[in-house]
Parts: structure tokens; sequence; C-alpha cells
């Protein structure tokens, strides 16, 4: 009786755990599914965890900061640290709506999408390069011609 019931528990075991990897293996091509569509309408919204100053030491980030592409728009609500060579010294980090002046969509290896896009401001001329991976994470650089570089984390909202 006890090999019996062992069998049994085994066989249970076995079967959840295939359940429990084919219910992520799902999550995981639903992600993809969602990122394709993202890029393929040009609609992607990206909250932040991380930035990644170029003369200061990384740091987590509040909720509530964003980069937000809705087709030839693109809306940038991100904090900044750095040194801005040239204008004003805006204490609002990097918040603009700008038009998208250059677009350009490639995928480098498997699993990763990169996105170069330019945006004029009164400020600055920057270049975001956003590169989104497969499972929904995201690392965005920023590089204005009157500051300097900086990056950030984050994961692509679905």
């Amino acid at each position: 009786m006890s090999k019996l019931l062992f069998l049994a528990l085994v066989v249970l075991l076995y079967t959840t755990g295939c359940a429990s990897s084919r219910s992520s293996a799902e999550r995981a091509a639903e992600t993809q599914k969602a990122i394709a569509n993202s890029l393929a309408n040009r609609h992607l919204h990206i909250n932040v965890r991380s930035m990644h100053p170029a003369r200061y030491s990384s740091r987590m980030v509040s909720y509530g900061f964003y980069l937000e592409l809705k087709g030839d728009t693109l809306e940038s609500c991100l904090p900044y640290m750095g040194q801005v060579y040239q204008g004003s010294i805006s204490s609002d980090g990097l918040n603009f709506v700008a038009s998208v002046i250059g677009y350009r969509e490639s995928r480098p290896k498997k699993g990763l999408a990169r996105i170069e896009l330019d945006a004029r401001t009164t400020e600055d001329f920057y270049r975001y390069v956003i590169e989104i991976y497969d499972n929904g994470s995201a690392f965005i650089r920023v590089r204005g011609q009157n500051r300097d570089n900086i990056s950030f984390d984050g994961d692509v909202e679905m």
C-alpha cells in the first residue's frame, strides 16, 4: 500500500511540475507576443526601476518614472543627474513630450529588440537607445548634446 501511495505522490508531483512549467512557457510566449505587438504599433510604455548616471553611482528610483512611445510622439518622464553644459539647468529632469525625428528598429540578436530614436526639445537634442528583451525588461540609454549621458533599467508595461 505504501508503494502505491508513494507512486501516486510521484506521479502527482511530476504532473504538477509539468503543468507549472507549461504555464510559465505560455506566459513567456504571451509576453513575447505583447512586446512584438507593442513594437509593431509603436506603442510602448516602460516603467523605470533604476538610473545609472555617468558621474554618479547607480540609484533606485521612486515609482512614477516612465518612458512612453505613442506612434511618432515620445513622452519622457525620467529623472536626471549629471552636468548640463549649455542651456538652463532644469530640475525637472528629462520631462517632456516631443515629436520623434528619427526612428530605427533592429533585432541585433535573438530575444532583443533595439530602438534608436531622436527627439528635439527647446533645451536639447536627444538620442534614445531602447533595448527591449523578450522577457519584458528594458534598458534605456539617453544621450543629449548639452548634457551627460544617463541610462535606466525598467520593465515594459503589458
